[in-house]
């Protein structure tokens, strides 16, 4: 072996020893003996280096999983023989490997039992349990190995092809037939063994018994003396853990309904017995929530079984079934109001399988009432923070947490489904007593007071937020607690929780405020002071900014009163903040787009005649563009790159902001409407001196093309003198992605202004190709393929842009660029290129004629050669009939029948010809 490159396998060797050592590795996987020195060295222990030793492993690995069947029979043996006399040597060892290099050697022995087990080596167990028998470091070695095998055969997360699919099927049918009695109870000897002595290795062998449990013979498991021994190993301290899940697996089984209630019975009686269900007593979180994932498999295979024995009729086992769910109700309360949340979590999945078996029953008892809102009131109490819980830099305990409230919204939403005047009531309640007292209270329990009457939204669903209408208690309630939570002052609390929860709920019930339009004013004002834009808090100014903005448009008929008050109230926010002297504003620039939205809607919006609508919007948009010609030329004169790239950012946020503003319009309030076109050319005309403007080009033609794509949908045909131009501009030094965002441009204008642009489109069409060839024919770098990438979607933008000009009737700008006949040498390009397509697809053994999406291609190849022969007439037949069918090898009078469809003046007759021709022509 090359020693100088082994010394680069040291994770502390420097660079260049560790590009050596790879480049090694490589070169031994391809040389096609290199694999018998390393697995010499493993059978003489010629290295003592670990990583060394793992390398010999990696090397063999590549053997048997990629070059197995180009071996020798001898060198097969060899390898065998290698694997057996390290295993062996293993007992000797004066210390054990370590456990990667043990992993390592696990895989490749389960590479080999794979590859082998099925015709060379079918004593695989036999041969490796005589070589370990009893010894811990063999036993270790050999539970390994069978979880090894496990992820080779069972594995979900691993893709198989269907033939290791079909082989793995095969090596578990031989496995249950041939050796697995004998596994098992080499399992049942190594608990027995060392349950007392070694909990590391009785861990492992839990961990196997798990994990084969799915797919062997359970009654080799489930019987008296396996599951004795697992209850005893449920009272050892360090096994309990790893017994707990393997009683899962056990419960988890696919099983005959009755078989399953009873296995799950007798577990429980036993698990009862021996006081595993007195919770409080319990203090070993880690233990609970295993224990908890255990009851809740039970719960849930008693519940499958249920719903089995429903199916089938059985009504006597069914009640049976339902009697021994009922019994582990409080067990299964217990574990979901438990203050750790991993415990809790893991038992909602019983829980909501609880809740749906209720709501398929017509009436239910006093007791399962009881359980309901119990379960109403843990559910409650779980959703509410803790202490610790960090708002203002959340980590990754406080998004456990966050997915943890999303499983109890799951709960709730289903409460709702069993008892929804329960919920109803009971969130009235808590509510009601909570903000009754709100300034007393801690920030936990009045942000899920409000937050339970913003889940109740989604809990109890209604077409188009139509809450306070229809059911008259429901909607008497929701609006009583609506009419408290925006008169009891609780805005004002001090915690950015309950500020945000008290915004998302006032805009999700924004209904509420067209049957109380009084409370309006107290809103908007929390929406604008230091409770909502101007918080102490970012997240708090951020989120609100977006909620300001829902708010104003879903009650824009209510908004005319304040418009004035709003807009003067806002006049801060809107500041474009000015890369210089290190301005903090309230505001990030996202943020203000909405603000700039919102603003917006409320001009367009408004009951104002036009004049005074024109007047509000331009001075809403003029200090933009007063601050956009200042900074431009600011930027022109700019030396320093990051000041460069400061200025474009603000620049680009100016145009950005106007763009947004003209969301607001609508086909009932269009800008013509408002008296608002000139103001935008105004914009426009401001903003398109960036497109010339050689410094940080790409953000500057971004934000610019965007705000044209706002105008032509805004301005229409006012649009169209600045196009040229603008198009000239950027189509200049452009790279694929400029070119890629340019295309929908043409695209947008083509399709909207048809034959209006035809002059403007034979203009540019050259140009355009010109710019998109000459990035396509750019030479790229061989492995670069973001550059590959983009050219793909180069040339998928451009077929878009040949499609829009075709589909806009307007096929005649291509045509022109030639003259008469089009392009020079166009004729032969059809013939040579256009026709054989619309045969060749057709003709291939993938093509299915019985599919929908490949008959639409087959009628749009009819298309294409019927255009064909309606501008080439005779020549095109000719050019079939002589040249392009008999080259194909098809028969004269199949020639003769094709060119007399073609030429019949109904196209549909040639469309139903074709696929005849086609399907005749397939083998």
């Amino acid at each position: 072996m090359d020693e100088q490159a082994l010394l680069g396998l040291n994770p502390n060797a420097d660079s260049d020893f560790r590009q050596r050592a790879l480049a090694y590795f490589e070169q031994l996987k391809i040389s096609p003996d290199a694999w018998q020195v390393c697995a010499e060295a493993l059978a003489q222990r010629t290295y003592s280096d670990d990583h060394i030793k793992f390398f010999c492993f990696q090397v063999l690995e590549h053997q048997v999983k990629y070059k197995y069947s180009e071996l020798t029979t001898v060198q097969q043996q060899l390898i065998r023989e290698t694997l057996v006399s390290w295993l062996q040597a293993q007992m000797l060892n004066p210390q054990p490997e370590k456990t990667f290099i043990r992993n390592k050697a696990a895989q490749v022995f389960a590479l080999l039992f794979v590859t082998e087990y099925l015709t060379k080596w079918p004593k695989f167990f036999f041969d490796i349990l005589s070589v370990v028998d009893l010894n811990p470091r063999g036993v270790d070695l050999y539970l390994r190995i069978l979880m090894a095998i496990d992820s080779e055969l069972v594995d979900r997360d691993v893709v198989h092809t269907s033939e290791e699919a079909r082989r793995n099927t095969l090596i578990k049918d031989t496995m249950r037939e041939q050796c697995i009695p004998n596994l098992v109870e080499s399992w049942y000897q190594i608990l027995q063994n060392y349950q007392y002595t070694n909990s590391e290795v009785t861990c492992q062998c839990l961990e196997v018994v798990g994990a084969y449990v799915s797919w062997i013979d359970l009654s080799l498991i489930a019987n008296d003396r396996f599951i004795n021994m697992l209850l005893g190993h449920m009272s050892i301290e360090v096994l309990r853990e790893e017994a707990c899940d393997c009683l899962f697996e056990i419960v988890n089984k696919g099983m005959d309904p009755v078989d399953k209630m009873k296995l799950v019975e007798s577990l429980c009686q036993v698990l009862q017995s021996a006081g595993f269900f007195s919770i409080d007593r319990e203090e070993d979180v880690d233990f609970l929530a295993r224990f908890s994932k255990l009851v809740n498999g039970m719960g849930q295979s008693l519940i499958v079984s249920w719903t089995k024995l429903i199916k089938n009729g059985d009504i006597k086992n069914a009640q049976e079934a339902l009697q021994a769910i009922e019994t582990k109700v409080a067990l299964m309360l217990q574990l979901l109001i438990h203050e750790d949340d991993d415990i809790s979590s893991n038992i909602i999945g019983f829980c909501y399988d609880y809740l749906h078996i209720l709501k398929q029953l017509t009436v239910l008892s006093d007791q399962q009432k009881a359980n309901v809102e119990a379960i109403m009131l843990a559910v409650m109490k779980k959703l509410t923070y803790d202490e610790e819980y960090n708002f203002e830099n959340e980590g990754e305990d406080e998004a456990m947490f966050v997915e943890y409230r999303k499983q109890l919204k799951l709960l709730l939403d289903r409460l709702a489904q069993v008892s929804p005047e329960l919920l109803l009531a009971s969130v009235r309640r808590v509510f009601s007593s909570t903000l009754q007292n709100w300034q007393t209270t801690r920030f936990m329990e009045v942000e899920v007071a409000i937050r339970l009457l913003y889940m109740l939204a989604e809990a109890l669903p209604v077409s188009h937020g139509a809450h306070f209408s229809g059911d008259v208690s429901k909607a008497s309630a929701l609006q009583d607690m609506m009419r408290t939570l925006v008169t009891s002052g609780v805005s004002s609390y001090q915690h950015t929780s309950v500020t945000l929860e008290f915004f998302e709920t006032v805009v999700r019930y924004e209904k509420f405020f067209t049957v109380e339009p009084q409370h309006i004013p107290c809103v908007l004002m929390a929406f604008l002071d230091h409770r909502g834009l101007r918080h102490s808090s970012a997240k708090v100014r951020s989120r609100t900014a977006y909620l300001f903005s829902r708010f104003v448009k879903s009650l824009n008929k209510q908004m005319n009163p304040f418009i004035e008050d709003i807009l003067n109230r806002i006049q801060d926010l809107l500041e474009l903040s000015p890369p210089e002297n290190g301005y903090q504003s309230l505001l990030s620039s996202d943020d203000q787009l909405f603000i700039y939205e919102t603003a917006g809607v409320l001009i367009v919006n408004s009951e104002y005649p036009a004049e005074r609508k024109q007047a509000l919007m331009r001075n809403l948009l003029t200090p933009l563009m007063e601050k956009f010609k200042i900074l431009l030329e600011k930027l022109m004169l700019a030396q320093d790159e990051e000041r460069q790239a400061s200025l474009a950012d603000c620049l680009n946020h100016a145009v950005g902001f106007a763009s947004r503003t003209s969301k607001a319009f609508s086909n009932k309030q269009t800008v013509k409407q408002c008296g608002c076109s000139e103001v935008y050319l105004d914009c426009l005309q401001t903003f398109l001196p960036a497109l010339s403007c050689p410094l940080q080009k790409d953000i500057l033609r971004s934000g610019v093309r965007t705000f044209l794509h706002r105008m032509i949908i805004c301005l229409e045909e006012e649009v169209l003198p600045f196009i040229p131009s603008a198009s000239e501009h950027m189509l200049k030094d452009c790279e694929a992605k400029d070119l890629q965002e340019f295309i929908p441009l043409i695209n947008q204008i083509t399709a909207k202004f048809k034959i209006q642009v035809s002059p403007f489109l034979q203009q540019m069409f050259m140009p355009l190709l010109h710019a998109i060839f000459e990035v396509l024919l750019r030479p790229a770098e061989e492995n670069d393929q973001s550059a590959a990438l983009e050219k793909q979607m180069l040339r998928r933008s451009y077929f878009a842009f040949l499609q829009t000009v075709t589909g806009s009737g307007m096929s005649e700008v291509i045509a022109n660029q030639g003259g008469k006949d089009g392009p020079v040498g166009f004729a032969d390009f059809v013939y040579k290129h256009i026709v054989p397509a619309c045969f060749l697809a057709p003709l291939k053994q993938t093509f299915d004629l019985a599919d929908a999406q490949t008959v639409l291609a087959l009628s749009e190849c009819a298309v294409t050669l019927k255009t064909i022969h309606l501008k080439r007439g005779p020549e095109c037949v000719q050019y079939l009939q002589q040249e392009y069918l008999p080259s194909l090898q098809v028969a004269p009078e199949i020639i003769q029948e094709f060119c007399q469809a073609l030429q019949q003046p109904d196209a549909k007759v040639f469309k139903n010809y074709l696929k005849v021709f086609f399907q005749r022509a397939k083998p």
